[in-house]
């Protein structure tokens, strides 16, 4: 750490402890050892819950022959069972939480409020509402539109317009953040309300298998559902890399950033996007898990001990967490459950948490 000059209140010149920067080749950064330290201490906890999660189950397998499965020297029992039965939904649960745990540090971040998530923007009540639609409406239209484009698009769809929707009804002349939330808590009550009329006028079976949708689960996951959930964020992980570097002035308000030459407002509208897509990507995968991406990049933040949101440590914290959780629906409970009810549980206490601290504030 070097050490830079700063000045009191009282005008006492003190020193300052500053992070050492970094630069590989035009790409430079600050280097935080504890950050680094605590993320790659998330993602190894998040791959051995990975790794736990694959062995539990009927037919018991113990972590040494998990990893050896893994790095390709299982047995051929072993393999079968991992990698065409327990591996699809294992990889989901860290697929989705990474996207879900990225798109919440985002839309927190752009909206500079910790209560700022998909699940308050209305984008997974938009995706929800669209799905239960298709589910539940008779008629051959509905029916084809499953059979062409697949619940998944759909519901996929139903969240970037939802995102879309909020994002143009909250722009005056730019985004304010707690004007972003209030329209964003009014879309969702819209989509729920929607979503409430079209569960309660269905056949009772369209019901059932909407209501399974629309608690969150990785149960039943297929390979085909994983790879498009998974190459879809990576792509837009590495559109929000791209990003980032222009995005970490803008935490110091639009006019300094403007001043440094960063052109906010497009950046901003690219980040939320990458924000909504994500999170719809993790909708049409899960189903609407809730609490994971407004969960994850606050325990993120408090763990690196970042003034914001950190986007990496956010991603590993929301995987932890979504495998935890479904590890927990599967062994500790007296019955099986989707993982959303888990999840469900610990974030409602975390939600008025934040609403105490904020109310003290």
């Amino acid at each position: 750490m070097k050490d830079g000059t700063g000045v009191r209140p009282g005008g006492t010149v003190v020193k300052v402890p500053v992070a050492p920067g970094v630069r590989l080749g035009g790409v430079s950064f600050v280097w935080r050892p504890w950050t680094a330290g605590v993320t790659v201490l998330l993602a190894a906890a998040a791959f051995l819950v990975f790794c736990l999660s694959i062995g539990v189950g009927d037919f018991p397998i113990g972590l040494p022959r998990v990893l050896a499965t893994i790095v390709g020297r299982g047995e051929q029992v072993d393999e079968f069972v991992i990698l065409d039965l327990r591996m699809p939904r294992a990889l989901a649960g860290l697929v989705v939480g990474i996207a879900l745990g990225v798109s919440g540090a985002l839309t927190q971040s752009i909206a500079r409020n910790p209560l700022a998530s998909p699940d308050v923007l209305g984008i997974t009540s938009g995706a929800g509402a669209v799905a239960v639609f298709l589910v539940t409406a008779s008629g051959g239209a509905a029916t084809a539109v499953v059979d062409s484009v697949g619940l998944s698009a759909a519901a996929l769809a139903g969240g970037l317009g939802t995102g879309l929707l909020v994002y143009f009804l909250a722009w005056r002349r730019g985004v304010d953040g707690l004007r972003l939330i209030l329209i964003g808590i009014s879309v969702t009550a819209v989509m729920q309300a929607v979503t409430t009329w079209l569960l309660v006028t269905a056949d009772i079976r369209d019901v059932a298998r909407a209501q399974a949708w629309l608690v969150g689960s990785l149960d039943n996951r297929s390979w085909d559902e994983v790879r498009v959930a998974l190459w879809c964020t990576l792509v837009l992980l590495a559109v929000v890399s791209c990003a980032a570097f222009q995005f970490k002035p803008m935490h110091f308000g639009d006019e300094i950033a403007a001043g440094l030459g960063v052109r906010y407002a497009a950046v901003r509208a690219v980040l939320l996007l990458c924000a909504v897509l994500l999170a719809g990507v993790a909708v049409s995968a899960a189903g609407p898990v809730p609490f994971v991406a407004l969960v994850a990049p606050q325990v993120a933040m408090r763990l690196a001990r970042c003034p914001t949101p950190p986007l990496v440590a956010s991603g590993m914290v929301g995987a932890l967490l979504l495998t935890g959780s479904d590890l927990v629906a599967r062994t500790a409970l007296p019955v099986s459950l989707p993982v959303g009810v888990v999840t469900a549980a610990i974030g409602g206490p975390f939600l008025v948490y934040l609403l105490v601290r904020a109310n003290r504030r």
